[in-house]
C-alpha cells in the first residue's frame, strides 16, 4: 500500500471514529439530560413512525394518537375564517392529518432505515455530488442528507401555511418552464470544494441534473438558486440619465413607456429609463467542514454554536455528525448582472463589482445617516457605464442588514449616538457597546459567489472595506483598481460614519483622517429635524 494510500485510510478511519464517538456523547448527553429533568408522557413506538426510535428520542404527539382515515380531512375547508376563533377539534383534526406519527426531536445516524443519500462536495460531475435533501417527508426523511430547511427564515411562514391549511406539506412543484433564461455554466470553482462552502453551485440547475431523483425516485430536492431577466427602475438613474451621464443606449439602459394620466391619456412627462440586467436569488447551503476551515475553528465547535445559538433549533447539528450540510435561518443574497453574463467569465473583458450589505433604511427608504444608497446607486451607475464599453458589472446585494447586528440592534445603536453626542470618535464604540462587537458581517463565505460566477479576476471594486477586499484576494481573484464613494454623494450626516471608517484604516482616495480628528465630525441632533 502506497503511503498516500495509508493516509487516506487513516484519516477515514479518524473521521469514523469521530462519528462514533460524537454519537454516543450526544446519546449520553440525552440520558443525562433525561435523568435531570421531569419525564415527559411518552407513547409506545408505531407501526406508522416514520424512522424507530426510543423514548428518549422523541415525545408523544400534543394531537394524540394517529388518525387512521386522515385522508378524509379537507386542509383548505378547515382554515379559521379572520377574526373567528378557530375550533379546537379542528385544530386537533388537521394536526392528526398533518403529523399522523409522534413528535420526532432528533435522529441518530446508527437507526434503523437510516441512510442519507451520497453527497460528495465539491465533485465535478453533479451526479457523483449528489443532490442536497434536507426534506422530513416521509418519502426522504430516511434518505436526508442536511439539515434546516429551504428558504432560510421564510421556512416560518411555509409551517404557518400548513399550519393554517392552505399548503399541503406533500406538494409537488411542478417545475416546467423554470429553467434559467440565463446560462450560468459550471466553472472549475464548483469542482474545488475549497472554493464554494456557502450555497450549492448546482442550485439553479436542480431540475434539470436531478430530475431522475426526483420522478423516479421520488425525492424532495429543491432549487436554492433561481437565475432571471428583469428591468429595474430607479429615479437616481433616471435623473442621471437626464443630466447626461448615463447613455440610454436602447440595450443596457431603455427609455421606459409612455407615462398615463389619469383618465388614460397619454402623459408628455418624461418616463425615465430602465435598465435590462439578468439577475440571481440564491439561498445559503453550508458545508460545515468547509465553513469551519474558512472561520479557522473546528467543525465540532461550530456545530456546537449553530445549535446553543439558535435556541437548540437544530439538534441533530449534534447527533447528526455524519451529515455535513445545513441550509442556516439566515438571509439570502441576490446577483444583478449588468451587460452579457458570459464575460463575467472572460478575462478579456473588464469587470466592475460592488459587493453591498442590505440596508432597507437607506437602500429602501432613504436615511441620510449612512452612504448605504449612494454607494448603492454609484455601483450601478458605474456597472452600466462599464458594461457600455463592452465589458460587465456585478452587483451582489447580501443580507446582513445592520453590519448583521439586525434593524433592532441598528436602532438602539442610533439612538444612543443622537443622546451621547453624535460624534465620530464614538461610531465604533456606540455598537460595540449594545451588541459587544463593532461588525458582524464577517466576509470570510462572501468570495464563494465571485467563484459560482466564474469571476476570475476584478478590474474595478467599488468599496473602502478592506475585510470586503481581503476576503476576495485571499480567496484568489485580484483587484486591479479599488475606488470609494466621492465626496460629493457623502449625505451629510453620515460624515461620521466615513470620517470614522477612514480614521480606521479603512480605504480612500480622498482626505486622511485622523483619531485627532474625529471629535470635529459631529451629526445632527433629532432637535434639528424638528418643526
Amino acid at each position: 500500500m502506497s503511503s498516500d494510500a495509508a493516509l487516506t485510510q487513516i484519516l477515514a478511519q479518524l473521521n469514523a471514529l469521530q462519528v462514533s464517538q460524537q454519537t454516543l456523547q450526544a446519546k449520553i448527553d440525552a440520558l443525562t439530560a433525561a435523568k435531570d429533568n421531569a419525564p415527559v408522557p411518552m407513547t409506545p413506538p408505531s407501526h406508522n413512525d416514520a424512522i424507530p426510535d426510543s423514548p428518549s428520542r422523541s415525545l408523544s404527539s400534543f394531537a394524540g394518537s394517529p388518525s387512521s382515515t386522515p385522508n378524509k380531512i379537507s386542509l383548505a375547508s378547515s382554515t379559521p375564517v379572520v377574526g373567528t376563533p378557530p375550533l379546537q377539534s379542528d385544530d386537533k383534526e388537521r394536526e392528526r392529518a398533518l403529523y399522523p406519527g409522534r413528535v420526532l426531536l432528533t435522529t441518530y445516524p446508527d437507526q434503523h432505515g437510516i441512510k442519507p443519500f451520497p453527497l460528495q462536495w465539491g465533485a465535478a460531475d453533479p451526479k457523483v455530488r449528489g443532490p442536497v435533501i434536507c426534506s422530513r417527508l416521509p418519502t426522504s426523511i430516511k434518505q436526508r442528507n442536511a439539515l434546516g430547511a429551504h428558504s432560510g427564515s421564510y421556512s416560518i411562514y411555509r409551517a404557518l401555511s400548513i399550519a393554517m391549511g392552505s399548503l399541503s406539506p406533500s406538494h409537488k412543484p411542478d417545475y416546467s418552464k423554470t429553467e434559467p433564461p440565463v446560462d450560468i455554466p459550471p466553472q472549475p470553482a464548483w469542482a474545488d470544494p475549497t472554493k464554494i462552502v456557502s450555497f450549492d453551485p448546482w442550485g439553479h440547475l436542480v431540475p434539470q441534473v436531478y430530475k431522475h431523483e426526483v420522478d423516479e425516485l421520488g425525492l424532495d430536492v429543491r432549487p436554492s438558486i433561481a437565475v432571471t431577466k428583469a428591468h429595474i427602475k430607479l429615479s437616481e438613474i433616471d435623473e442621471a440619465a437626464k443630466r447626461g451621464e448615463i447613455e440610454v443606449d436602447g440595450k443596457i439602459v431603455i427609455k421606459t413607456n409612455p407615462l398615463r394620466n389619469a383618465d388614460g391619456t397619454e402623459s408628455a412627462l418624461d418616463p425615465g429609463v430602465e435598465i435590462h440586467v439578468s439577475k440571481a436569488a440564491v439561498e445559503p447551503v453550508w458545508y460545515l467542514p468547509g465553513v469551519a476551515e474558512r472561520f479557522g475553528i473546528s467543525e465540532t465547535l461550530l456545530r456546537r454554536a449553530l445549535f446553543e445559538d439558535t435556541g437548540g433549533m437544530y439538534p441533530e447539528l449534534i447527533t447528526r455528525p455524519e451529515i455535513k450540510v445545513f441550509l442556516p435561518p439566515i438571509g439570502n443574497l441576490t446577483v444583478y448582472i449588468f451587460g452579457n453574463p458570459a464575460f463575467m467569465y472572460d478575462e478579456s473583458k473588464e469587470l466592475t463589482l460592488r459587493v453591498h450589505d442590505e440596508c432597507n433604511g437607506s437602500d429602501v427608504f432613504g436615511s441620510d445617516i449612512c452612504t448605504c444608497k449612494p454607494y448603492l446607486v454609484f455601483a450601478i451607475e458605474e456597472c452600466i457605464r462599464t458594461a457600455q464599453r463592452g465589458g460587465v458589472g456585478v452587483v451582489i446585494y447580501f443580507r446582513k442588514e445592520g453590519r448583521a447586528l439586525g434593524e433592532v440592534t441598528k436602532y438602539l445603536v442610533y439612538n444612543l449616538r443622537k443622546r451621547g453626542g453624535d460624534t465620530a470618535d464614538k461610531y465604533f464604540k456606540s455598537t460595540e457597546l449594545i451588541a459587544g462587537v463593532k461588525d458582524m458581517r464577517f466576509q470570510a463565505l462572501m468570495p464563494d459567489a465571485l467563484h459560482w460566477l466564474g469571476i476570475k479576476k476584478i478590474d474595478n471594486m467599488v468599496s473602502m472595506s478592506d475585510m470586503k477586499y481581503d476576503a476576495i484576494v485571499q480567496s484568489g481573484i485580484p483587484i486591479l483598481k479599488r475606488y470609494d464613494l466621492p465626496e460629493h454623494l457623502i449625505p451629510p450626516d453620515s460624515r461620521v460614519e466615513i470620517d470614522a471608517k477612514i480614521a480606521a484604516g479603512y480605504f480612500t482616495s480622498g482626505k486622511q483622517v485622523t483619531e485627532a480628528d474625529l471629535i470635529k465630525t459631529v451629526g445632527r441632533t433629532w432637535e434639528e429635524t424638528e418643526h
